[in-house]
């Protein structure tokens, strides 16, 4: 029996919260763009799209500041309530860089000492992670350069993971004035050992693309330079090596003469990501051949068990970073935003532990005592 005759409305809802206002062309911004799903052989599907969020900050590394994280977190909700958006792609303009984290000039010249303040950002960059947890589309992080700090937590979040062989990865907090609980503290135990996840949060080194595979972090690490019309491989990053105490080197940053060499041939090279835009062509027509509810379930059941501790933590942790924005992030964050004027971007941190020590008190005089100096002229 047909049920035609049932009342029902006509065409279907706009579910959007807002329009294209968080959204922009020109740095710093958040440019939002929807293209077409290709076929194995090139051609486009019609009808059915990719969302690309893209973080559009070349010039301070693709840093967020806080109107590009409101565009993140509307750009995520705009893909979710497209019907003919297949899955998500979150990447940064440029070849240099995905994202590194928190624009560090806003934070020193706008949040540092207003904890306040600080505390309304960090609510909307929860915001922000919970944009990306909370998709109900498949989301691919196509790392095309440094995915650091807040960067690496924001990645994190992400699905799956397609990186350019000259990426890098780390946390920067516990060395410029924060920590790691923007998300890497809660995202990075489920892939990594767990004292590996403990080395990459406090540590502050920068681990390669190649390494970060090997760890079992990201799904595929793709060559993107390109030396007289033929690609090869990262020469920054050394991917099979004995030394002499017979310890394996595997997707070690090089050093010393090597790493000049190195970056001598990364020079004569052009960055070329044809081979990186393939594998997310390819991962897209594979979500494009799925049941698109079954897709969603299956992947919500797996993003739930790295949100469980998300969910834990996260409002706590805003009132700390608040806090913190009256002392050590304050050094941090002003040191590395006055590295051009001191020749530093860090503060003395032996002079700093040894007057925290001795009982001083946390303010203008120990702040003046452990900050850079002007360099002469």
């Amino acid at each position: 029996m047909s049920l035609d005759w049932l009342p029902r409305e006509g065409g279907v809802k706009d579910h959007n919260l807002w329009g294209m206002e968080h959204f922009g062309t020109e740095a710093p911004c958040t440019m939002y763009e929807e293209k077409p799903i290709l076929d194995p052989a090139g051609n486009p599907v019609d009808g059915l799209y990719s969302a690309w969020i893209t973080l559009n900050n070349p010039a301070q590394y693709n840093s967020y500041t806080t109107e590009m994280v409101k565009g993140v977190i509307a750009g995520f909700h705009r893909a979710q309530e497209q019907r003919n958006v297949v899955a998500v792609v979150l990447t940064g303009a440029g070849s240099d860089a995905f994202c590194t984290g928190g624009n560090t000039k806003e934070y020193s010249e706008y949040y540092a000492q207003k904890p306040t303040e600080y505390q309304e950002y960090m609510t909307l960059f929860n915001a922000m992670v919970d944009a990306i947890l909370l998709c109900q589309k498949p989301v691919i992080r196509r790392v095309n350069g440094m995915s650091v700090a807040g960067g690496q937590e924001i990645g994190g979040a992400c699905d799956l993971s397609i990186s350019a062989d000259t990426a890098i990865f780390g946390q920067a907090g516990p060395r410029h004035g924060s920590a790691p609980v923007g998300g890497s503290s809660d995202f990075l135990p489920w892939a990594l050992s767990i004292e590996d996840a403990m080395w990459n949060c406090i540590s502050c080194e920068m681990w390669s693309s190649y390494k970060m595979l090997r760890k079992n972090y990201i799904s595929k690490v793709v060559k993107v330079l390109k030396h007289d019309g033929k690609f090869i491989r990262n020469p920054r990053v050394i991917t099979d090596k004995w030394l002499d105490d017979g310890e394996m080197v595997y997707g070690e940053m090089a050093s010393g003469d090597e790493a000049k060499a190195a970056k001598a041939l990364a020079k004569e090279c052009t960055v070329d990501f044809s081979l990186l835009d393939a594998e997310i062509n390819k991962m897209m027509w594979t979500f494009t051949n799925l049941f698109p509810h079954c897709l969603t379930k299956s992947i919500i059941g797996i993003r739930q068990k790295k949100k469980y501790f998300w969910d834990m933590n996260k409002s706590d942790h805003i009132f700390w970073l608040g806090t913190n924005m009256n002392s050590e992030a304050f050094l941090g964050f002003t040191a590395f935003n006055t590295k051009k004027i001191t020749g530093q971007d860090t503060i003395d941190f032996i002079k700093y532990r040894k007057m925290i020590g001795d009982g001083h008190a946390v303010n203008d005089d120990l702040f003046e005592a452990v900050l850079g100096t002007p360099q002469q002229k």
